[in-house]
């Protein structure tokens, strides 16, 4: 997936009878294939390829050739993303992997998944693909990543990865300790985002918080508030709240397998651990992550959804085929396009301008696609005239 169709057929007296022709592991039970025309291709050449997949059962995706094709380029956003959460220190690979299996939906977390496919491939793979698009910023690479690749401590096949593994080959993983009591004052949840405050408001009413309605905190009170995009330090600094009381809350993913919690640097323990104890209290597992805009699973699957958009924008293949092969390829739960829709355009757009206005990092710039569907407020999916 990392050799360009265009390139090889270059070479060749007939480029125009060229095509690749990409099957995804293991090839017997993995029903896509992605079939690449390069640039000489001619149509008949794909379209005889799309007949010979169907004939192998397999389920087809036609697309123009592109560094990693279709498929590896998605994959980037959720290996990389994680990769870059890690290296900012905002949280451990175990706590990634636990958020995006049982907030994100995702079948493995993208640790594990780097361990299973092996480093070897993974690393290599993601080198080219950067180097390939020019250094675009939304595929660089991760010294976290490249330190084990270097170090030769690649993952199951080493027994000994971003996890160490047993006889087994089961991953040693330290249980998560016992959730903290319980914050025993009074909650305030902030209303500047009003599907998140509706969320966390009925939530904490089932468990029994103090809630305080007013439109200004306590003098005591824990405040949480709900940001898309953003970190706990911007919410407390822009909506004048007071930093040691101040928690966020992750609300833009159902709040019932996990919960995301992050303080501000300033978050006093009491309050940090009095959150994590009170969204627990029903026996919901509570991951504690540190400020970092966008949380967890919001970051990793708005840069999901964005390189989707990219492929879309750049014509390499149309929408549908590229959730069709995500979700075949990959086994997320949804595509691309699918998942900006259940989110909603918008708020994947604001994830995205949110990372940007805090980090100022080319890498989370909003393609052209999520941007006008986002204003126009239509599904990722409305294609071009």
């Amino acid at each position: 997936s990392s050799l360009s169709v265009t390139t090889i057929a270059s070479k060749m007296k007939s480029p125009q009878r060229f095509a690749g022709f990409h099957f995804f592991n293991p090839v017997p039970l993995m029903k896509l294939v992605e079939v690449v025309e390069g640039l000489q291709t001619e149509p008949w050449v794909a379209d005889a390829l799309m007949t010979v997949g169907r004939r192998m059962t397999r389920e087809p995706v036609r697309l123009k050739d592109a560094p990693g094709f279709l498929v590896n380029q998605v994959g980037r956003g959720f290996t990389l993303e994680a990769s870059h959460l890690v290296q900012e220190g905002i949280a451990s690979f175990v706590d990634v992997d636990r958020v995006m299996r049982e907030v994100g939906g995702f079948r493995m977390g993208p640790f594990e998944l780097m361990d299973l496919t092996g480093l070897d491939v993974t690393q290599p793979a993601s080198e080219l693909i950067y180097n390939q698009f020019f250094q675009e910023s939304r595929y660089r690479p991760n010294l976290i990543m490249r330190s084990r690749y270097e170090a030769g401590v690649l993952g199951r096949k080493t027994r000994r990865g971003f996890y160490n593994y047993d006889s087994e080959m089961k991953p040693v993983v330290a249980p998560e300790p016992p959730a903290p009591a319980a914050h025993s004052g009074s909650v305030w949840v902030s209303p500047a985002e009003p599907k998140g405050h509706a969320a966390l408001t009925e939530l904490l009413r089932k468990l029994g918080a103090q809630l305080e309605t007013g439109t200004k905190p306590g003098p005591n009170a824990l405040i949480l508030v709900t940001p898309i995009g953003e970190d706990a330090t911007t919410c407390a600094v822009e909506q004048g709240l007071d930093p040691r009381r101040t928690a966020a809350v992750d609300t833009l993913f159902p709040m019932v397998k996990r919960r995301t919690l992050m303080g501000t640097p300033l978050t006093e323990d009491v309050y940090r651990r009095g959150a994590h104890g009170l969204l627990a209290s029903d026996g919901v597992p509570v991951t504690v992550c540190r400020d970092s805009p966008g949380f967890i699973a919001q970051r990793i699957v708005a840069m999901i959804v964005n390189i989707g958009c990219s492929i879309a924008q750049s014509r390499t293949a149309q929408p549908a085929d590229i959730d069709k092969a995500v979700t075949l390829g990959l086994n997320y739960p949804n595509g691309p396009f699918k998942f900006g829709d259940v989110l909603g355009p918008e708020r994947v757009y604001r994830i995205l301008t949110g990372m940007y206005r805090i980090y100022g990092d080319p890498r989370y710039r909003s393609t052209l696609w999520l941007t006008r569907r986002a204003r126009l407020d239509v599904s990722l999916l409305t294609p071009e005239p």
